[in-house]
């Protein structure tokens, strides 16, 4: 028997010694899903997790504990970039990277906010929870305009994955019958407050546009061992582990893959120890890639070059590393004149808010000023303080953020630095910017923002002339996010995309349409990076259903050559 969920950690050292049916490199939303596949069916897997592994309580302390914890990351520098996220300022800053051990390079002129979130778990402990499916206009976008590449998938091949994970997560939302936002297997939608009819209403017949209810998980949605069921070890990763087929190594930084002379096969991943930098050779006969968009293409970047007696990575495509996306956005807050308030508290989550799926108006319907599409996501009366904090307490109060497709470039791209890390790895040197469609496509926003709050008689504002906060106040200057119909930075949204994209032929992309690599069948990468398109979609949801599917292939795959 092999190292099991539940028995004594093993070291890097002892796990050399073994060899795996499969690593899984990554324990977030998507590494957790393959890690669970894989050993439901069957397979002893390694996990490798770069950051610690964190009790619930350590992972999720509350004020005024995170807050001392933020001035000192803030003021030391180590949080310089990620504390410009407003995301910041409401989580535990320890599921932060520190960027001084973790920098990364960017062009003077093309700022990139990349948000990490080294733990077990990674970003899954703190993921917003909203959970939209692509439809089969995001999926053959580029057959209409001719932009980038058509996915080799289309809704019906992660339709059953997609459904598995919407009753996994615990996903609220209503059924609409939009054509291009797919309905799911969900539960009831969370109730509307007074201030979101309202504002559906006006959208409606003023408009005629469609607000419905957001697609997502609840805040207080209950997991594993005290785990949120949003939350890898609440979900996925904490079922893998309960087979007794999961071997869970936190502090395992991986390095590249270790292949075959030829370069046709993974035989592992090179990893380093956290704590002293020692590195082993971890063996596996399947090579799955869940580390986050950037971290796995920085891997597969580093696999190209040779190293000892081994082979190196070869990409036909010539792709690898380029056409990174982001989803743009621009954001507004506002006030209704809308007495009525909720019956009780109403939260804002995944499943407690609202949105405007493809806000086009009737006539602009295949004519818009842009390519590809956008969606605009809100709340209103979900995050109002006490009234004597309020400067308009007779008003609701909302807010709307736009975020949208952005066009694949290959000039967005992910490159190795001559720069190191702590532990003398090459870190990434990301470009990218805004091209003019997305300038196009946020001016729409804003547009469109201005749009519905007039329609629903009611009033742009700043967040700060909405509340007397004065602690709060502070934050939002220093945050950057999109704001008064400007562009937030490129990597704000956290929806980094691309890099490694699938494809139908080897010329066109890194990846076949299950997620293997062309010239090195039994790696699959599962997470952001894939993606040829970016859709408008949070991606989170797509990402974990690709990972199914990819994983459950694999294992057909082994079924056929192993006999029964």
């Amino acid at each position: 028997m092999g190292p099991a969920g539940g028995k004594r950690r093993l070291s890097l050292a002892e796990l050399a010694g073994e060899t795996f049916d499969a690593i899984v490199v990554g324990s977030g939303a998507t590494g957790g899903v393959a890690a669970m596949v894989l050993t439901r069916g069957g397979c002893r897997v390694l996990v490798l997790e770069a950051g610690p592994a964190l009790a619930a309580a350590e992972a999720f302390s509350g004020e005024p504990l995170n807050g001392l914890r933020r001035a000192v990351g803030v003021a030391s520098g180590r949080h310089r970039l990620q504390a410009r996220h407003p995301g910041y300022w409401k989580a535990n800053p320890r599921l932060y990277v520190d960027e001084h051990r973790h920098p990364y390079e960017t062009p003077a002129d093309a700022p990139f906010l990349w948000t990490r979130g080294r733990q077990v778990g990674g970003r899954s402990l703190t993921w917003g929870g909203i959970t939209l499916r692509l439809s089969d206009r995001e999926f053959s976008a580029a057959g209409r305009d001719g932009i980038g590449i058509d996915w080799p998938i289309r809704h019906r091949d992660l339709e059953p994955h997609y459904r598995r994970l919407e009753r996994l997560l615990g996903v609220h939302g209503g059924r609409d019958g939009l054509p291009d936002l797919p309905d799911g297997d969900l539960q009831p939608p969370l109730p509307f407050t007074p201030g979101e009819l309202w504002l559906q209403r006006h959208c409606r017949d003023a408009l005629g546009l469609a607000l419905i209810h957001s697609r997502g998980f609840r805040l207080a949605h209950p997991g594993l061992a005290g785990w949120p069921g949003s939350s890898a070890q609440g979900g996925a990763l904490g079922h893998a582990l309960a087979t007794g087929r999961a071997q869970l190594a936190s502090g395992a930084i991986v390095a590249r893959l270790l292949l075959n002379r030829s370069g046709e096969r993974a035989e592992g991943v090179l990893a380093l120890e956290r704590s002293s930098g020692r590195r082993h050779r971890l063996r596996a006969d399947l090579v799955v890639l869940c580390a986050s968009t950037i971290e796995s293409v920085r891997l597969l970047l580093a696999s190209r070059e040779a190293e000892d007696s081994g082979g190196v990575l070869v990409d036909p495509s010539g792709g690898l590393g380029r056409h990174l996306m982001d989803h743009v956005s621009t954001s507004c807050f506002f006030r209704l004149p809308v007495g009525a308030v909720p019956d009780a508290a109403a939260e804002l989550s995944g499943a407690g808010s609202i949105f405007l799926p493809d806000p086009l108006l009737p006539g602009e319907i295949g004519a818009p000023p842009f390519l590809r599409h956008y969606g605009l996501w809100g709340a209103v009366q979900r995050f109002d303080p006490p009234a004597a904090l309020r400067r308009h307490p007779a008003c609701a109060s909302g807010f709307l953020i736009g975020h949208g497709e952005v066009l694949p470039d290959p000039a967005n791209r992910v490159e190795l630095s001559e720069r190191r890390d702590a532990w003398g790895l090459q870190v990434p040197r990301i470009t990218m910017r805004w091209g003019p469609n997305e300038t196009r496509m946020v001016r729409h926003m804003a547009l469109r923002m201005g749009q519905v709050i007039e329609a629903a008689g009611g009033t742009p504002e700043r967040f700060e002339d909405l509340f007397r906060l004065p602690l709060v106040e502070p934050v939002l200057r220093r945050a950057q996010g999109g704001r008064d119909g400007e562009a937030a930075p490129p990597g704000f949204y956290i929806h980094e995309l691309g890099g490694a994209r699938m494809a139908a032929s080897e010329e066109e992309g890194v990846l076949d349409p299950w997620n293997r690599l062309w010239r090195c069948p039994n790696c699959l990468v599962t997470d952001g990076s894939c993606w040829p398109s970016s859709g408008w979609q949070s991606p989170t949801l797509t990402s974990m259903a690709l990972s199914w599917r990819a994983c459950e292939q694999a294992l057909r795959r082994r079924g056929e050559r192993t006999p029964a």
